[in-house]
Parts: structure tokens; sequence; C-alpha cells
């Protein structure tokens, strides 16, 4: 009877316990929330993409996201309370790597001619490798330059923080005499005593002198270099003596218009000088109204000064009539009298 009992307790719980399961597996598990905070009403707060940046956070309500602006602002990762953040502005002596963008910020180097010392976390000028060595890794904006003695037939005859040891030039055995031995801060000098010398002051050869100053071959001696000089021809300053002349020509073109400009508003007030002049003697000899009116009568023209003297003269030439009445009531007139 117990062992019935017993047999029937276990085949209860095990019914229980495979419900239960069976239970927990058609509800499945809970999905989790990345953000961990959740709203007034229980939901997961949403997180901001890359790209955007929170412009009202989580709380009352959900997660509002705005994007950020390239060139301006950026956001890198994910987020439910990050903003988007403004861009680095490289200054001084630090320069544009990779532009900024809405997800990645800006990233600024050392400039060219700086490395970043790692130790002091400031941009320090490149190391300048000296005459005798060369360079064997270029400076960058993360490494200084390193620097290599030349050796095995190399040299470097000037200081560089870019170029490496050159070659030395090799002399041909059969041909050539060796002058000068290579060194780690000088070229070998070779020398052809077969080849024809070049007449000095050839009409067709150009004329020219080295900017650096260095000395020139003998006459029949050529020297073979790696790198020659640049020749710089005597005939380039022929242009820079033509500067003066220009600037003598324009200043005589120059002050002939002011003189021609001074002269002619000089010439245009003496003629309105002299035109006043001559209306102001004009209208000191108008004529008086009797002359006009003369003038009008006889088309003569008659001087103001003179119509006085003109007047007496004809009254002296006219004789009056004497008019005599006669008895029977006729008028006759009385003949003059005799002139004197």
């Amino acid at each position: 009877m117990r062992t019935m009992d017993s047999v029937a307790l276990v085949l209860v719980l095990v019914m229980v316990v495979l419900a239960g399961g069976s239970k927990l597996d058609w509800a499945g598990p809970e999905e989790p929330c990345e953000s961990g905070q959740f709203t007034a009403s229980g939901d997961c707060c949403e997180e901001c993409p890359p790209g955007e940046g929170v412009v009202v956070p989580c709380g009352a309500k959900q997660t509002i996201c705005g994007q950020c602006m390239d060139s301006e602002t950026f956001s890198e990762a994910s987020s439910h309370t990050e903003t988007c953040q403004p861009c680095t502005q490289c200054t001084g002596l630090m320069r544009m790597h990779t532009p900024c963008t809405d997800t990645n910020d800006a990233l600024c180097v050392c400039d060219y001619g700086y490395f970043l010392n790692w130790v002091t976390q400031a941009c320090e000028p490149c190391t300048v490798c000296p005459p005798g060595q060369g360079v064997l890794s270029a400076c960058q904006y993360d490494q200084d330059s390193v620097c290599e003695p030349c050796l095995d037939q190399t040299f470097s005859d000037q200081e560089s923080s870019l170029d490496p040891c050159l070659p030395c030039n090799i002399c041909e055995e059969e041909t050539e005499i060796l002058l000068r031995s290579c060194t780690p801060t000088s070229d070998a000098i070779c020398h052809d005593p077969n080849r024809p010398p070049t007449e000095p002051h050839s009409p067709s050869a150009p004329t020219f002198t080295l900017l650096d100053g260095s000395w020139s071959p003998t006459p029949g001696e050529e020297l073979t270099t790696a790198y020659p000089s640049s020749p710089h021809f005597i005939g380039l300053g022929f242009n820079e003596n033509l500067i003066p002349i220009y600037c003598s020509i324009l200043a005589a073109v120059v002050v002939g218009l002011l003189a021609y400009i001074v002269f002619k508003r000089w010439n245009s007030c003496k003629q309105n000088k002299q035109a006043a002049n001559n209306r102001a003697t004009t209208a000191n000899q108008t004529p008086s109204p009797e002359g006009e009116k003369l003038h009008s009568d006889s088309g003569i023209s008659v001087d103001s000064q003179s119509l006085p003297e003109q007047l007496a003269a004809q009254a002296q030439s006219r004789v009056p009539e004497q008019i005599v009445v006669r008895v029977d009531g006729g008028v006759q007139p009385e003949s003059p009298p005799p002139q004197a």
C-alpha cells in the first residue's frame, strides 16, 4: 500500500515538472533592453545610431534622434544619451589627415617636416641628416627620420631629411683616369684624356656661369659627376636692364601730358580774359539813341561822339525861309538874304 502511494506521488511530481517545462518553452525568454532604461510606460528606451545624436532624451516619452551635420558634428557610437559632438579643428603645427564626417571625427597629425614625440605629445622638427649620412627612413608624422652613414661607394654631400646616400661615380678603366676618389661626403671625379678639347670662346657655344660658383674645368679637360650644376646664362640679365629704360620712358610721357594740360588751361584762361576786355570796351562805346535813330533812318553809321558837330554843321548850311503875308491875304515866301 505504501509502495503504491510512493509511485503515485512520483508520477504526480513528474507530471508537474513536465507541465512547467512545456509552459516555459512555449512562452520563450524575454528580450533584453540594450539601453537598460525604460520609459514611463515601461517600453525600452531606443538608442540613436552612429551619425545621429539625441535631441530629446528618453523619459516620459521615447528617445528622439537628430542627424549630425557633416564636417561640423559627429556621433561615433549608438547611444540614448549622447548628442552630436563638434568636430576637432586642426591648428598650429597640426594638419588634417582625414576629414570629419557625421560618424567619425577629424584626424589631426603633425605638419610636414614635423613628427609627434610620443613622450612629450608635441610636434617636433624632423632630424636632418648631415653630409656623409643619408636617410634610411624618411620622417613621417608619427616617427622621426633615421640616418645611416654612407658606406660601400656611396656619398651624401649636403644636409637632407629626405635624400638617401647616392652611389659614387665609377670611372671607366680603359678610357678614364680617376682624379679624385669617392668619399662619404663627395663624389668621385673622372677624366678622359682621349676626348678632344672644346675650343674656348666658340661662336656657336653660349657663354654661361655656374650658379653655385664652383670651379670650371680647363680647356680640354672634362669632368664627369653624377649631378652637374645648372647653367645660368648671362643673357638673362638683359631683361633686368630694360626695366629702368621703361620707367624713364613712362615718366617722360606722364610729364609731357601734364605740361600739355597746363598749357591748354593757361591758353584758355588768357582767351577768356581777352574776350572780357573786348566786351567792356564795346560797352563803353555804345552809341546814343539819336545816333541809333539816325543810323536806322539813313542806313549810315554815325559816331555818337561826332554827332553834335555834324548837327551844328547841318544847321548852319540850312537857311530858314521867311514867310511874308500879303495884303490880299496870300502867303509869299521871302527870298533868303544873300549869304556873306
